[in-house]
């Protein structure tokens, strides 16, 4: 019979590549087993990475887009009978264009993803965490949950409702044992701009942070029981002090410069 593991254990979802999977690799690279999701079976190959590192790998090929997914990983955390010590919720996508020609499906699984299934899954967990009294939960939001988003009009909203889910969840837990952090990244070498249909736009054809520096810092500040951690480079955290100071128009306008369809071949 295999020795229980006495590493704490870890769930990350959307860990097949990008913020996910660097987080994921945090994890492992802090002595931490894991639990990894995604709807695509690139989990495996990330498992293979990871338990190469050393550790302790279960995954879980599940669309968390709908209940039928999460229920699915939430069985899974239950099956291996271990407390969770640490998730990120991580698992989002993006939909770029003009909201009246942008296809109405694609929105509202963005919707199901990024706030239903983050709602899910967060019930479960607190309430697995809560009879415990410990735990910690990293959210990752975005520098679009702190503005007005124009051509990414349901995204920004998606990011801005995790941001302050985060928010009120962690002062409802202050004295649990329960520490929640929002991991708020700003434009990131990852799949999320294609996937987006944005590779047109000047955010999508910019220079952008290394998703290994972002998932460092949001677990940095998941582990110092932070309230948020602004990721990246300098340049987020001036974007996202703008889109609390700045008048909302202001803010919008710019944004629009940056992610409007075809922009990044205008001057």
């Amino acid at each position: 019979m295999a020795t229980p593991s006495t590493n704490q254990f870890a769930v990350v979802t959307g860990a097949s590549s990008g913020i996910g999977y660097e987080l994921a690799k945090q994890f492992a690279q802090h002595g931490f087993d894991l639990l990894i999701a995604a709807d695509s079976d690139r989990i495996n190959t990330a498992a293979r990475d990871l338990k190469a590192m050393g550790a302790n790998v279960e995954t879980v090929q599940a669309d968390l887009s709908t209940p039928e997914g999460v229920n699915q990983l939430q069985s899974a955390i239950q099956s291996g009978g271990r407390p969770v010590d640490a998730i990120a919720i991580n698992a989002g996508v993006g939909v770029n264009g003009r909201f009246v020609e942008t296809d109405l499906e694609k929105e509202l699984n963005m919707i199901r993803l990024n706030v239903l299934s983050v709602v899910h899954l967060s019930k479960y967990i607190v309430k697995e965490m809560a009879a415990r009294g410990s735990g910690r939960i990293l959210f990752t939001s975005s520098i679009a949950g702190t503005m007005p988003t124009p051509y990414e009009t349901v995204y920004g909203a998606t990011k801005a409702f995790e941001r302050s889910f985060s928010e009120g969840l962690r002062e409802e837990l202050k004295d649990t044992g329960i520490s929640v952090t929002a991991l708020m990244p700003g434009a990131t070498e990852t799949n999320f701009f294609h996937r987006a249909g944005a590779d047109d736009t000047k955010l999508g054809a910019s220079e952008k942070d290394d998703p290994a520096e972002v998932a460092k810092d949001g677990f940095e500040a998941l582990m110092a029981g932070k309230d948020h951690v602004v990721a990246g480079s300098f340049k987020n955290k001036v974007q996202a002090a703008a889109g609390h100071a700045l008048p909302d128009p202001l803010v919008a306008k710019a944004h629009a410069g940056m992610s409007e369809p075809g922009s990044a071949n205008k001057k």
